[in-house]
């Protein structure tokens, strides 16, 4: 496998106390795999990473691995908001069944290329047998990955590519020409869900989403319609995928949280809520859910993903 196809980023799961739930957490991979996913990308903003410390972050790792690390590729997410955190993390997947770390750049202080660059090079040094793979995501790191940065990041041989959220498709074609000049391998992920095609076309091997995990059978979907060059499949599933995250984000709760409800409903497995302060559904949303439900049965029957 060389990283290509749907990666959902994996969801985290908590028992009635608002502690991690190891058990759900092991059958909602098992279920991921089974519906064919290529990989998980574990330990991102879907994992709710930035509210757990760094013994739940490992013990979920662990599980996740446990529970499928022999079936797919797991990418984990390891950054912290400190380099001592993250590089533990990274030590720490470097012991298991995974094929990559992944890391955003430090938030909240404004820092230098150099400082990220040091803080990134520190957590790719402590896991060199595992592949590095930089998260851009500029709208909540706050900072974007230029040029520059990527050039000064090709300088470690375990950067092999890019998560790329920004929204500019640009982004991604810009990243593989500056990328590609180092190494022939060099990939990027499209990062946001609304753009997965247009992300494909530019270039990006595979998709890792935030909203795969409630419906991989979707992405998949267009994933093999764009494969196969079937582009009116692919530009159609797209249209599917954008109603569908547009009201998973049309509650007033999180969307993780409405996310967890959908995967419930469907595949019987108990998610949890979502960690405070991030925000949980209201008795509203609740009675509302049934449109979300209905919306990806009408969705599977129309276009046959349930074949």
């Amino acid at each position: 496998m060389n990283y290509s196809g749907i990666y959902p980023a994996f969801y985290a799961a908590y028992d009635s106390e608002g502690k991690i739930n190891l058990s759900a957490a092991k059958s909602y991979a098992k279920i991921l795999a089974d519906c064919g996913v290529q990989g998980l990308y574990v330990g991102g903003s879907s994992g709710e990473c930035i509210y757990q410390s760094v013994d739940e972050r490992k013990r979920y790792l662990e599980g996740v691995v446990e529970a499928v690390g022999e079936r797919l590729e797991i990418i984990a997410h390891v950054a912290c908001n400190n380099t001592a955190d993250s590089v533990e993390l990274a030590s720490h997947a470097s012991t298991l069944n995974i094929k990559a770390i992944a890391a955003i750049p430090p938030i909240y202080f404004h820092l230098s290329n150099t400082a990220i660059a040091a803080y990134w090079r520190a957590i790719a040094e402590a896991a060199p047998n595992l592949d590095f793979i930089i998260y851009n995501i500029p709208q909540l790191a706050g900072v974007s990955l230029s040029p520059a940065l990527l050039e000064t990041m090709l300088e470690v041989p375990s950067v092999i590519g890019v998560k790329n959220s920004s929204m500019p498709v640009l982004d991604i074609t810009e990243f593989l020409e500056l990328g590609r000049k180092h190494r022939s391998d060099f990939i990027v992920f499209n990062g946001p869900d609304e753009q997965l095609v247009s992300g494909l076309a530019a270039g990006a091997a595979a998709g890792i989403g935030g909203t795969y995990g409630a419906f991989p059978e979707l992405y998949l979907a267009i994933f093999a319609a764009f494969e196969a060059g079937d582009l009116e499949r692919a530009r159609r599933l797209q249209r599917h995928a954008n109603e569908y995250i547009r009201l998973l984000c049309h509650y007033s709760g999180n969307l993780y949280a409405v996310a967890k409800a959908l995967v419930r409903h469907r595949y019987g497995v108990d998610l949890g809520s979502v960690r405070a302060p991030l925000t949980a559904l209201s008795p509203s949303d609740e009675s509302r859910l049934n449109e979300l439900f209905t919306l990806v049965d009408v969705i599977i029957q129309e276009e046959g993903l349930d074949a």
